[in-house]
């Protein structure tokens, strides 16, 4: 399976980014600070390109602070490119924002060249929480689905300090096979876009690996890290009494609760990728992206037989 979620108002929003773009000085991209990789959008590079960008690691306090050091360190190394690391709900947030849009923008400031910032992010990832409490009210939508927010808006932040707000938006194809899953598990993608039971296991799988203990207080498990995710899937659904008719598990159930686990923190302060394993599976992602790429061309330059034209009979 692979998750691709690419809604019609996306495309409106892809058009409405590249359009106000041309009037930015910084460019803020909010990332889930469990998956910076992957919920980093490369459509965005595309239309920003070499203006100023500030890196939002949202949600660390669900996010291993460990994981989340070296991602800072990371983007702590590219060109044009400052990070912090803070959850939405923090409460005073937008002095260390506007700092660092100052930095990264030093000759915008004043009435007469006022900031004018960009905020953009993958659905579900903080975002409208975040504008509601730099502004201490509640100028934009929050919910826990993706796609709340569908339309631009502009907030000022300070009488010099403009930041316009776009609605989440995702990229027309992901080649990253584990960023699709993971995106899925962080609730960055509709639900019907999705298998719950193929993503849960998916998830299973890092989690037995690098949070064995993690599984193992929440759902009481001996030796996590010595069985198959789907031991385990089976293991946490009796645990929790996700069962069916004739005492069997109820996967689905059993998918839900440990999807909802991860998304509320209730497994503890977990990231899913670290900037190397991301970097390797960029790769292999590019690779096979254009292995389908030749694949298709040669298809579509692939000479067509001719037909004859039948002789007419007598």
């Amino acid at each position: 399976m692979g998750v691709q979620w690419f809604p019609g108002h996306m495309h409106l929003t892809r058009k409405a980014i590249a359009e106000r773009v041309k009037g930015i000085d910084v460019v803020i991209e909010m990332l889930d600070a469990r998956l910076p990789g992957s919920s980093a959008n490369p459509m965005l590079a595309e239309l920003t390109g070499e203006r100023p960008a500030l890196k939002i690691l949202n949600k660390q306090d669900l996010a291993d602070p460990q994981c989340t050091a070296l991602w800072l360190a990371h983007y702590a190394g590219i060109s044009q490119t400052q990070a912090i690391a803070l959850d939405a709900n923090m409460a005073a947030p937008a002095k260390a924002l506007i700092e660092a849009c100052h930095q990264l923008a030093p000759h915008r400031g004043g009435m007469a060249k006022p900031m004018r910032v960009l905020i953009c992010g993958i659905p579900n990832v903080g975002k409208s929480t975040l504008i509601n409490t730099l502004t201490r009210r509640r100028v934009a939508k929050t919910g826990d689905e993706a796609g709340v927010t569908k339309l631009e808006q502009r907030i000022t932040l300070a009488p010099d300090f403009y930041l316009y707000d776009t609605p989440g938006v995702l990229w027309p194809r992901i080649i990253v096979a584990t960023s699709g899953y993971n995106l899925a598990a962080s609730g960055a993608v509709g639900r019907n876009a999705f298998d719950e039971q193929e993503v849960a296991l998916q998830l299973l799988v890092y989690l037995r690996v690098h949070y064995p203990n993690a599984l193992a207080a929440r759902y009481k498990l001996a030796q996590a890290g010595q069985h198959t995710e789907e031991h385990l899937l089976e293991a946490i659904g009796r645990h929790r009494g996700a069962m069916a008719a004739g005492g069997r598990v109820d996967w689905q159930k059993a998918a839900e609760i440990v999807l909802h686990d991860f998304r509320c923190g209730a497994l503890g302060r977990i990231s899913l990728e670290r900037p190397d394993e991301y970097a390797r599976w960029l790769l292999e992602g590019q690779r096979l992206d254009a292995q389908r790429q030749l694949k298709k061309d040669a298809l579509a330059n692939k000479p067509r037989g001719r037909k004859t034209q039948q002789e007419p009979t007598e």
